[in-house]
């Protein structure tokens, strides 16, 4: 009877947490809200910064990064506005900084905040597939994917107790997990982008990299480098939580006619 009992409070606040994202239409466990993950992200952020000196503004590379990021951004805040959504960024405060280190990576936490690694520019080559991948990585902020990762996380590690009380309780856990909800720390294997996420922020990311002037077919020559580069036995795609590199392309190409619809070349 405890158990049922427990089970079915268990159902009832996750039925009550189910939301439906503005944008992709998709129904999600939504136990941390936007404001939280954005007031964890000013904190983190900082944090990451502190112990990896970004490079300096004057850094051609840096320039470069803030310069499409910009693009991005405003593409991000035009999108959403014609839609009659700007109040879901409410609270994005957008930075953008590189770190000089061979990560081939590159991330945005909730918020805007976002970190490119240097080791990424060799494989994007050029400022539009670079734009592929910041676009993308915004895409996973801006479709709140970084808190649902969390909700899912908060769900298996504290039985979906609010965001206080597990801070309060466990903060060394709950900073691990926000770390992996926007990409940053993987290596923990507690959460990683589902394949929903990760077509989600394909599609969204060509858009807003097309709205601000990138041709979004360098994508397609951008994942095929990607692909080169893994290298070793690679896990079925069903026991995967990426599309295949192929599945992946796949997709990208079929899309590209919906996003070169917003393609405004400057």
């Amino acid at each position: 009877m405890k158990k049922n009992s427990v089970l079915a409070a268990f159902l009832m606040v996750a039925f009550m947490s189910c939301q439906k994202n503005a944008i992709t239409g998709r129904r999600s466990i939504d136990f941390v809200s936007e404001p939280e993950m954005i007031g964890m992200s000013v904190t983190e952020y900082g944090k990451f910064l502190s112990t990896n000196p970004p490079l300096p503004a004057s850094d051609s590379r840096v320039v470069m990064v803030r310069t499409i990021g910009t693009r991005i951004q405003q593409a991000v805040e035009k999108y959403y506005a014609d839609k009659g959504l700007s109040n879901q960024l409410a609270g994005y405060k957008w930075e953008f900084n590189v770190v000089d280190q061979p990560t081939v990576n590159a991330w945005c936490m909730p918020g805007g905040k976002v970190v490119v690694y240097s080791g990424i520019l060799p494989v994007t080559q050029d400022e539009a597939s670079l734009a592929i991948v910041m676009g993308h990585e915004i895409a996973h902020a801006v479709a709140k994917h970084g808190s649902e990762r969390m909700s899912q996380g908060m769900i298996v590690q504290f039985g979906g107790a609010a965001l206080s009380v597990a801070t309060q309780q466990k903060p060394a856990l709950t900073q691990a997990l926000f770390q992996q909800s926007y990409g940053a720390v993987s290596q923990l294997g507690i959460l990683k982008y589902s394949r929903t996420h990760e077509t989600e922020a394909d599609k969204m990311g060509l858009i807003f990299a097309a709205m601000g002037g990138y041709n979004p077919e360098v994508a397609i020559a951008f994942w095929e480098r990607m692909s080169k580069m893994n290298t070793g036995q690679k896990p079925m795609e069903l026991l995967s939580t990426h599309p295949s590199d192929e599945t992946r392309i796949s997709a990208l190409k079929a899309f590209m006619p919906e996003a070169k619809k917003y393609y405004n070349p400057k």
